[in-house]
């Protein structure tokens, strides 16, 4: 099957289409062909090796996977014996390793019916991004009606997502973003919108209940001026492909920012779920929420789509169209 694929760390120029054999069908697992897949962070971080400390598990001199992407859509080829939830013909999406090719194989219980309102491309912009949101503003936010909430980048992958189940949950909504993605975000159901190219929120003077920080583009301390004195700050991603900075910021610079005050600083690593996907599924079909796509790239151009995700430039998520 053709596939992209990386033998070794560096810029998006590694990735090139090549052949690679088919995954083999276990008992207990689903064979999907894959009609597209989106790009995260998650991909140059891997592409590049960094920090040079992951490749401890990602392979110290070369990449032991060398097919990038994480999210997908597409429909169940095959099944193994044992299962019996999915059978051949239907689509479903998922939160699956080596998404860049045209199938993917793996656990039954990885993948979830696709949402019936939603093309391939839209659900293959979904399940990282929007799993990563509800974590954020539901499990560590824990966002409740009635509350003022800040997202801050909010016009990226994770942002636009964040933005809307903010608003499903009652809360009022901030956000900030470029000038280019204010309409985008109003459209979303933003109450208010700051331009961080014309405006510092850190020096607005306004304070929010909940802060939920894309991208850790400003310090804990100008960022903690506009926390409410009980408020909760979940720090999500990081800048420019800079893992370690802001891991330090969250996991060290958090707790000892909180602790002589009642704000809390949260920061997290996003782990798949099932049921997350799920409740994302019913949000999507109740039209609640709705995923965002910028761009749509063949898989032969994931090499493009990879260099327009570094530029940190992106409107909600990019898409590899696999099966075209």
């Amino acid at each position: 099957m053709q596939a992209i694929v990386y033998r070794r760390y560096g810029s998006p120029d590694v990735l090139g289409l090549g052949e690679v054999q088919q995954p083999a069908v276990r008992p207990g697992d689903v064979l999907v062909r894959v009609h597209a897949a989106s790009v995260n962070a998650l991909d140059w971080h891997m592409i590049r090796g960094k920090p040079y400390v992951a490749r401890f598990d990602m392979g110290l001199r070369h990449p032991k996977s060398s097919i990038p992407g994480v999210d997908m859509a597409g429909t169940v080829e095959a099944v193994g014996s044992e299962v019996t939830e999915l059978k051949p013909g239907d689509e479903v999406f998922a939160n699956k390793g080596k998404a860049c090719a045209e199938y993917v194989c793996g656990p039954a219980r990885l993948f979830v019916p696709k949402p019936a309102n939603l093309t391939m491309e839209q659900a293959a912009a979904v399940p990282a991004a929007g799993i990563t949101a509800i974590m954020a503003v539901r499990d560590h936010g824990k966002v409740q009606a009635g509350q003022s909430v800040l997202i801050h980048g909010a016009g990226g992958g994770v942002g636009t997502f964040a933005v809307q189940l903010a608003r499903a949950f009652g809360a009022t909504v901030t956000a900030v973003t470029r000038t280019e993605n204010l309409d985008v975000v109003r459209s979303l159901g933003a109450d208010d919108v700051i331009d961080y190219t014309r405006d510092d929120v850190t020096r607005s003077g306004r304070h929010w209940d909940v802060i939920i920080d894309n991208g850790a583009t400003r310090s804990l301390l100008a960022m903690r001026r506009i926390l409410a004195p009980t408020g909760t700050m979940v720090l999500v991603g990081a800048s420019k492909g800079d893992y370690v900075g802001p891991l330090a910021r969250g996991f060290i610079g958090g707790p000892l920012l909180s602790a002589f005050r009642q704000q809390r600083i949260i920061t997290f690593f996003a782990s798949p779920k099932r049921e997350d996907l799920l409740a994302l599924k019913e949000l999507i079909e109740e039209g609640t929420i709705t995923p965002v796509v910028d761009r749509v790239y063949p898989l032969a151009d994931t090499a493009d789509a990879m260099r327009y995700l570094e530029t940190m430039q992106a409107r909600g998520k990019i898409v590899i169209s696999v099966a075209a």
